[in-house]
């Protein structure tokens, strides 16, 4: 088991090192093949081992005395920008037209290790790339920017169940970097601003319950709100970009509130997650006037105990609104480069989910996940600061693959 343990680790930190996209704002709609297959539900629905950061009071589920989850997600999303800084660019080039970005494909990786003590307690470890966000359009105008915000979650979750009830918590640490680059427009100064990648290691938590009553599962998680400071970058981006008293470095991940209920009929699990992600509290994020969402998630399985099929859609509206005019402050973004910066450095606009998977057991200790997620394109404009229109387009495609080891 210990041994299992330190290959986990290491495989997890060699995966962690590259940056993810967002699906739900910055985001991912889940952890896990599973609960991504099923449009990222897992609050009212246990996927064993991989319940430890969606729900802990689920971990309770696993089907063996030990249980681990091995995978990761090849993501892949397609984003476009077109800004109307016409012939604006810093030493006389060209910001206008359209730009594809470069940062096309990551990966995530995901790793969850349960073990059952006796019929009433739990414990595990897990670590889980959570969050993040990026664009590259060097080389093709659009201010040369260039983002790159990673989360990842290590985490501890403990559960403990009795009659058909079972509550968890998982402690986390929440390791975060954050990397923002620009060559801002003559109009805007024309100066260059990179400051490198700034680094963050801060404290959370989840907790989870969960009730069992005939055929159903009723279940509401809880997810703090964890401050993540990373030394110059919004900072810097804006001072540069004119904002010269901002001094603003903090980007949290958002506190989350979600309940969810399945109904298991023999073979066939249906199941509705919903939960409400507060950006307009979060540090950074209320700032370029982020506001809340609301996810809601259908999930359905067919599981025949060799093999099993998922289904999901997950939804949310996104949390990025137009803001008009310029508020002309020197302590605080104004309205129209909010729009910019959101747009051009941050996209998380994508709304709905499509998702598909399947599982299939070679054996009774070795199964099998694989899933799909298909996020179609969002095409957004806003006014810049320019007072010109700025365009993004992003759509999002994903592959997930799991190892389940239960012994």
């Amino acid at each position: 088991m210990k041994r299992t343990i330190k290959l986990a680790v290491v495989a997890a930190l060699a995966l962690g090192a590259t940056s993810a996209f967002a699906t739900n704002g910055s985001n991912l709609i889940g952890m896990g093949v599973k609960t991504r297959s099923m449009g990222g539900a897992g609050i009212g629905v246990s996927h064993g081992a991989e319940s430890g950061l969606t729900n802990p009071a689920l971990i309770t589920g696993i089907k063996s005395d030990n249980e681990i989850s091995f995978g990761g997600t090849l993501f892949m999303p397609d984003v476009k920008n077109d800004n109307g800084l016409m012939g604006m660019g810093a030493g006389g080039s060209d910001d206008s037209g359209s730009g594809d970005s470069d940062a096309d494909m990551s990966i995530i990786p995901e790793i969850s290790i349960v073990s059952k003590v006796n019929d009433n307690f739990y414990f595990g470890i897990g670590m889980w790339g959570t969050a993040g966000m990026g664009v590259d359009y060097e080389g093709s105008g659009q201010m040369e920017m260039s983002t790159n915000l990673q989360l990842m979650q290590f985490g501890v979750p403990l559960a403990y169940t009795s009659n058909g009830f079972s509550i968890g918590v998982t402690p986390i640490v929440q390791y975060g970097s954050l990397d923002i680059d620009y060559q801002a427009p003559v109009n805007a100064g024309g100066a260059a601003y990179g400051e490198g990648v700034a680094q963050d290691l801060k404290l959370g938590y989840n907790i989870g319950i969960a009730y069992e009553i005939s055929n159903f599962t009723v279940g509401a998680v809880y997810k703090s709100q964890i401050d993540m400071e990373y030394d110059d970058q919004l900072s810097g981006a804006m001072q540069t970009f004119g904002i010269i008293d901002y001094d603003n470095d903090e980007l949290s991940t958002p506190e989350e509130i979600g309940m969810g209920i399945s109904y298991n009929m023999r073979e066939h699990t249906f199941a509705v997650d919903y939960k409400r992600i507060n950006w307009s509290d979060a540090e950074g994020y209320k700032d370029f006037e982020w506001e809340d969402q609301d996810v809601y998630i259908f999930g359905y399985e067919y599981d025949t105990g060799v093999w099993a099929v998922r289904l999901g859609y997950n939804y949310a509206e996104s949390p990025i609104e137009e803001q008009s005019g310029f508020a002309g402050s020197t302590t605080a973004p104004g309205s129209n480069l909010i729009n910019t910066f959101n747009l051009l450095g941050f996209p998380g606009i994508v709304e709905s989910h499509y998702t598909i998977g399947g599982s299939y057991a070679f054996s009774e200790k070795i199964s099998m996940d694989l899933g799909f997620v298909y996020a179609p394109e969002v095409e957004e404009t806003f006014t810049n600061f320019a007072n010109q229109d700025i365009t993004t387009k992003h759509s999002q495609r994903s592959v997930s693959l799991g190892i389940n080891y239960n012994f």
